[in-house]
């Protein structure tokens, strides 16, 4: 391709993404052994007392100066209240920047998760899906350029690049060297909240710039 222009949304300033963390989605599974927890007690092995000690382990690993961020986002286990968890799981987000903070991140999961604090309990660690960051090299900040001259001659005077923490598809065309932007899509901000909004306004002068740039990128 001889550009992208990923339509996700425009940031709460109004800018264009010119770089974004990649990221890496995971799923642990915690093992224990089920019993009565009123009547035989001793004799389980709970995978939610196993979850917990993870959790708070994985989340340590947030590194903020270095841009890496851990959220365990998700959980479940258990059979039932009077019965010692015989299954646990979450689902891990890990977010990074640079691609050796990566390798130095899973490797430190793969260790929580294969040591247990809980005795009796093991567990096990898949990767899920991921995304690959985007790093703006000499020949996306041309496009990006290009776009932002196109975006003032359709109105909109301000416009820049910025990072997000967000991931994208756009990691993927920017990681096989295809020049990208993401963000050219409409306004918008709080995503994945009930606080989530797109700037109605900001539609038709996004489109414009965006069919501006197209019309005016160069094809040999």
């Amino acid at each position: 391709s001889r550009a992208v222009y990923n339509s996700e949304p425009g940031r709460p300033s109004g800018n264009v993404t010119t770089g974004r963390k990649g990221g890496v989605f995971m799923r642990f599974d915690v093992y224990g052994k089920a019993a009565h927890s009123g009547g035989n007690f001793t004799s389980g092995i709970s995978a939610i007392g196993e979850l917990a000690h993870k959790i708070v382990q994985i989340h340590a690993l947030t590194d903020l100066a270095k841009g890496i961020t851990l959220n365990v986002g998700l959980v479940s286990g258990g059979q039932s209240v009077n019965t010692t968890a015989p299954h646990a799981e979450g689902q891990i987000d890990l977010r990074y920047i640079d691609p050796a903070d990566r390798a130095r991140t899973l490797d430190a999961i793969r260790r929580i998760v294969d040591t247990p604090t809980v005795a009796g309990t093991t567990a096990k660690l898949e990767i899920k899906g991921e995304f690959l960051p985007v790093v703006q090299t000499p020949e996306a900040k041309a496009i990006f350029n290009a776009y932002q001259a196109a975006a003032r001659d359709a109105g909109l005077a301000s416009l820049d690049g910025e990072f997000s923490g967000g991931c994208a598809d756009s990691g993927f065309t920017a990681s096989v060297g295809t020049p990208t932007i993401c963000g050219v899509g409409p306004v918008g901000g709080n995503a994945h909240t009930v606080e989530e909004y797109l700037e109605v306004d900001s539609i038709v002068p996004r489109a414009q710039a965006l069919a501006l740039a197209i019309l005016r990128t160069k094809v040999d």
